[in-house]
């Protein structure tokens, strides 16, 4: 089978490709804009495969999409190319509009144009799967607010509600993906997935930038009391439920895939700065370096996922806990924070476009 991955050289799409290549026969073809986000460093341990090409390709430009269906012919599409950080979304909105939406709605009419144009075996094989984000659902009731109740999850059929531009442009994608399928028959899938975490993130994401500023003597920023919560996914094992839904999903079905960790962002950093105590210790704890500072508007409390579905229908389970997880995310900061400087300063980038 050959997949192309839009987005495929960011922290997500990354993931899936050296899963794709490492663990399979499948080959792939990785389109990405290589805005700031997409690191082609990601992808050194599969990048001299045979079956892997690099198309450097923005989902806005049809012509260059054409070309790429075209003459690839891929079987199935798993679209992860986005713009992602909520703060960015805050700051520029116009960026996660035109990538988020018009090029979603751009690569569905790509994917369309040439699906139609298949024989019908390949027609009926052929999956378009976009691959969304839990926070289009809004925000969870918070165990502060309600004590000794059970509290709800997110499910496939949780209503819409997103609170900031970038749920709110995902929430926007995800429902032209929706209608192209009953519209148009193409056949897509759709997941929405929990906050991912581990190797090759972007040091603005929570997790690395608590690291790299632990490191460096710097302030480790927490939103409010911090007692945002989220629901933990490891991203290899995000990247192996990604490959079971493109190859074993069910057409128009929507998978929440949830890592089943909900933790208090304090509690994150200070688990952080715990790990970073037994493995790099100094004269004062990690922890000291905790500041807390302004939230930011619209924050979500509490976002949390059930994952039922895909453990039922698709026989998966995440394999990490959090506790594994993040050990294991801190041990690779640890070990490649030349990486780091790399995808800051995109110099392993224009190294390998020649720019």
């Amino acid at each position: 089978m050959k997949i192309l991955v839009t987005g495929g050289a960011g922290f997500i799409g990354s993931a899936v490709i050296r899963n794709v290549i490492e663990n399979t026969n499948d080959s792939v073809v990785n389109v990405d804009k290589l805005t700031y986000a997409g690191n082609l460093e990601s992808l050194i341990s599969v990048s001299n495969n045979s079956r892997y090409t690099f198309e450097q390709v923005d989902i806005c430009d049809r012509v260059e999409l054409d070309r790429v269906f075209t003459q690839h012919q891929p079987d199935v599409v798993m679209h992860l190319a986005a713009e992602s950080h909520v703060d960015r979304s805050i700051t520029g909105p116009a960026d996660f509009i035109q990538t988020n939406i018009v090029g979603t709605y751009t690569l569905l009419e790509a994917a369309r144009q040439y699906w139609t144009q298949l024989d019908a075996e390949r027609q009926s094989a052929f999956r378009f799967h976009h691959i969304s984000t839990d926070e289009v659902y809004g925000d969870l009731p918070h165990p502060d607010e309600q004590e000794n109740q059970d509290l709800p999850l997110f499910t496939e059929i949780t209503p819409y509600a997103p609170s900031s531009p970038y749920s709110a442009s995902k929430a926007s994608s995800d429902h032209l993906v929706r209608a192209w399928l009953r519209t148009y028959g193409l056949p897509t899938i759709v997941t929405n997935c929990s906050n991912n975490y581990g190797p090759y993130h972007f040091p603005e994401k929570l997790i690395p930038l608590v690291i790299l500023n632990a490191l460096e003597g710097k302030p480790l920023p927490i939103y409010g009391k911090g007692d945002q919560i989220r629901d933990w996914l490891y991203v290899e094992d995000h990247a192996r439920a990604l490959y079971k839904v493109v190859t074993e999903g069910k057409v128009g079905e929507t998978y929440n895939i949830g890592g089943h960790n909900e933790k208090r962002n304090l509690e994150v950093v200070q688990t952080i700065c715990s790990i970073l105590d037994s493995f790099v210790p100094k004269t004062t704890p990690y922890a000291e370096q905790i500041t807390y500072v302004t939230d930011r508007p619209g924050h979500d409390r509490r976002y949390a996922i059930d994952a039922s579905k895909m453990s039922t229908e698709l026989n998966w389970q995440p394999q990490e806990t959090f506790e594994t997880g993040l050990r294991k995310t801190v041990e690779w900061y640890l070990a490649n924070q030349e990486w780091c400087k790399h995808v800051q300063n995109g110099t392993y980038q224009r190294e390998r476009l020649g720019i």
